[in-house]
This record gives structure tokens, C-alpha cells and sequence, in this order.
């Protein structure tokens, strides 16, 4: 063929992207040498949220490659990255069911301006590639959880939400957790696309670095629990979704059975501190029953310092803090209805109890990790577990995901060409 003619040929599917190509690229035999022009959307970006805190995660990390060239669409972000474009993405604020909304239809349109390789969402949009689903269909979370008629809000949610999964024929959705996907399923007569659970990562080096004795003595010290206390803690913002009535019910019964052993509670995070006390009052436990508070920075500090880790939701899509625990090297005990029990096996790193609301389970499994060599044994199991969910491997395996989707979608274009 002539070179001007191969040229050409080889131009054609990176014209399609608005990308030169190398001249030496052979249409059919490799891909064009260029950056790989990447949308990622979320409202908000390195926020506080499980959603916000994933895309920031791994969207710095993908940015470390220079074979991409990412592009960040979001209302509101902290930028971790230079190597990430910011665009702000405008929102309407009132009435408030616009804010879905808008957001859904100024960033797609925003997007299809731009010539993108692939489109990676953490929110209900348009159109796009992958989408990382970091909920349950609205509308049974609505239903089912909150248990009141959708607002106008809700409403606006849950339209979005349909047109994305609708429009999803060539989508790939990864759901956080398996059971997000088996509520999807539940919603939804038929699923377009693909699905598949992926569940977030941790920060393994801050959970697991700090030194144990010195976080020890130091939180325990803080709040008046002594060095050979077996201490459960719970991480929280919502006491009554958390469970925090049925583990300090559960508390008192394992109190109860191991007396000499003075387990105690410590709870980190914000709720209705005055009502739990007053449960753990009637339950008898008040003196060992501790609130902390609300914990950000030195978090890893408070599982560094406890025995086990207890979290009895009514409803969790995944619970970033039971991961968290984990890679502090803590067993974990978990209702059914947190969707971190993907990650938990059964008497080896932790325990699933039948029922959310079943506090002689639950206390029988904390009586079971009050023995030091059990427990030791599973807390390792556990950080080995978190282990193989670090951010970096999320990383990686995220940007085998693009690759495949790249891969696809430039066949999909060789084929339209030939």
C-alpha cells in the first residue's frame, strides 16, 4: 500500500478521539501511542463520603500513569494530584430535586464536548463507560430503609438513576458490595450491561504502622480502660443504622458470661450520645460503655488500641470501616447486612452473625474472641485480608478495567471502519 494511503488509515480511528497518532503505527496490529483522554465524575471529589473518598483514591493513583490524561468533573473538590484538570461541574441547588438533576445533565453535557476516550462515574449521569455504584437503588433504599414516600428529591434521584441503568446496555457497573448488586437485581427486572462487585480499598500502611503497645496505653490511658480489658470498638456516624443498641445489649449479656474478663466498648463517632446511654444504663453497662466522639485524623489509633472490632448494621452497602479494621489487625464481627461480609470469612478472620438484631449471637462471638490466641490468630487472618485490598492493587486492577474497555472500544471502531 502507499504510505500516504496507510497513513491515512492508520489516522482514521485517532481522528475519531481527536488524537494524533505515531507515524509508524500500524492500524491493525497495535494501538495509537498517545494519552488516553480519561473522564472521571463525582460530585464531590476528596470529600468526606465512601463514594467522594474512593474516586479520590484512585484517580490519583491512575494519574500516575502517563499513558493517561485524566479530567475530573465534579461541583466540589480538594485536589490531591497536578497531574488531574479540575472542571467544575455547575449544580442547582433550589429546589432541591434539581440538584440530580442538573448535575447528571451538565456533566454529561460537559463530557460529550470533550472527545473522551472512556468516562468512569461515581454518580447517576447520562451516559458512560464504567460506573463504580456506591449505593442501593434508591428507591428500595427508600422503601425499605427510611421506610416513608419518596420526596420530590428522591424522585429526581431515582430518575436518573433508571435512565443510567437503562441507557447501560455497553456499561460496565461495579457495585461495592455483593449485596448492592443482589438489590439492584431485586429492583430491576433486567440489567443491562455488566455487573460485578468491587469493593473499596484501604489505606493498609496507616491502619497497620502505628505501634500497638504506645496506641495502647495511650487511648486506653485517654478514656480509663485498663491494659488487660478485652476493648471492642465501634466506628460510626449513625448509632441507630450501626446497631449500637443491639451491641451494647450484646456487651452486657458476654459480660455476663466472662466477668473476670471486664470487656468493655468504645465507641468513636457521632449520634444520639445521650439515648445510648441511657440503653447502656438499663443494660448495666453504663461504666463500660465509653464514647469518644467523632475521630478523623489519629483514627487509626483507636483500632490500634481495642481487641475487636463490632459493627451490627440494619443497612450497610459496604462499610469502609470494617475494611479498615481489618488492616488495623483486628477479627471483626458484622451483621448480614453489611456489605463488607464479602471480605469476612467465618471464623477465620471474623464472624457474621445470623441477624442484625441478634445480640445473644453476637455476644457469643465476642466471648469467643475474648480468648487471647483465637483472637490473635484471627486478627492476622484479618490484616492479611485487607492486604490484597490496598488502594495500589485497586489501582491496578481499575486500570485493567480501562484497558479493557479501551481495548473493546477500538475494536468496536475497527469493525465500524472495516
Amino acid at each position: 500500500m502507499h504510505r500516504a494511503a496507510s497513513h491515512f488509515f492508520c489516522m482514521m480511528p485517532c481522528i475519531i478521539v481527536d488524537r494524533p497518532c505515531d507515524w509508524n503505527h500500524k492500524f491493525m496490529d497495535a494501538p495509537c501511542r498517545t494519552k488516553q483522554k480519561i473522564a472521571v465524575v463525582v460530585p464531590k471529589y476528596g470529600t468526606v463520603g465512601g463514594g467522594e473518598r474512593f474516586a479520590s483514591e484512585i484517580t490519583a493513583r491512575l494519574a500516575r500513569n502517563e499513558n493517561f490524561d485524566i479530567h475530573v468533573f465534579a461541583n466540589q473538590w480538594v485536589a490531591n494530584s497536578d497531574r488531574i484538570k479540575f472542571h467544575k461541574v455547575p449544580m442547582i441547588r433550589f429546589p432541591r430535586f434539581l440538584r440530580p438533576l442538573s448535575f447528571a445533565w451538565f456533566a454529561s453535557r460537559m463530557i460529550s464536548r470533550m472527545n473522551f476516550d472512556l468516562v468512569h462515574s461515581h454518580d447517576w449521569i447520562l451516559k458512560g463507560d464504567i460506573f463504580s455504584v456506591h449505593s442501593v437503588p434508591h428507591a428500595g433504599w427508600v422503601r425499605e430503609v427510611r421506610r416513608r414516600l419518596p420526596s420530590l428529591f428522591d424522585r429526581a434521584i431515582i430518575a436518573v438513576e433508571r435512565w443510567t441503568i437503562k441507557a447501560g446496555e455497553s456499561s460496565s457497573f461495579f457495585p461495592v458490595s455483593s449485596i448492592a448488586i443482589d438489590e439492584f437485581r431485586r429492583e430491576y427486572a433486567t440489567l443491562p450491561g455488566q455487573w460485578k462487585a468491587l469493593s473499596p480499598g484501604v489505606d493498609v500502611v496507616r491502619f497497620s504502622a502505628p505501634n500497638r503497645a504506645i496506641c495502647r496505653a495511650d487511648i486506653r490511658g485517654r478514656y480509663g480502660i485498663g491494659a488487660s480489658d478485652i476493648l471492642l470498638v465501634f466506628v460510626g456516624m449513625n448509632f441507630e443504622v450501626k446497631g449500637l443498641d443491639t451491641i451494647i445489649e450484646a456487651l452486657a449479656r458476654a459480660r455476663s458470661v466472662r466477668p473476670e474478663a471486664n470487656i468493655r466498648l468504645l465507641v468513636v463517632g457521632k449520634g444520639d450520645e445521650g439515648k445510648y446511654r441511657k440503653i447502656a444504663h438499663s443494660a448495666g453497662v453504663d461504666k463500660a460503655v465509653t464514647f469518644a466522639g467523632t475521630q478523623v485524623d489519629g483514627l487509626e489509633r483507636y483500632y490500634r488500641a481495642a481487641d475487636m472490632f463490632i459493627m451490627l448494621s440494619k443497612f450497610d452497602t459496604f462499610g469502609m470501616v470494617v475494611l479498615e479494621a481489618m488492616a488495623a489487625g483486628l477479627p471483626v464481627i458484622v451483621s448480614p447486612n453489611v456489605g463488607a461480609k464479602d471480605l469476612v470469612e467465618e471464623g477465620l478472620n471474623g464472624f457474621i452473625i445470623p441477624k442484625y438484631q441478634d445480640a445473644d449471637a453476637a455476644a457469643d462471638r465476642i466471648v469467643q474472641l475474648s480468648d487471647a490466641k483465637q483472637r490473635e490468630a484471627m486478627g492476622k487472618a484479618a490484616a492479611q485480608t485487607a492486604s490484597s485490598h490496598d488502594w495500589e492493587k485497586l489501582a491496578e486492577m481499575i486500570e485493567q478495567l480501562y484497558q479493557d474497555v479501551l481495548s473493546r472500544k477500538l475494536g468496536a471502531t475497527k469493525e465500524s471502519l472495516a
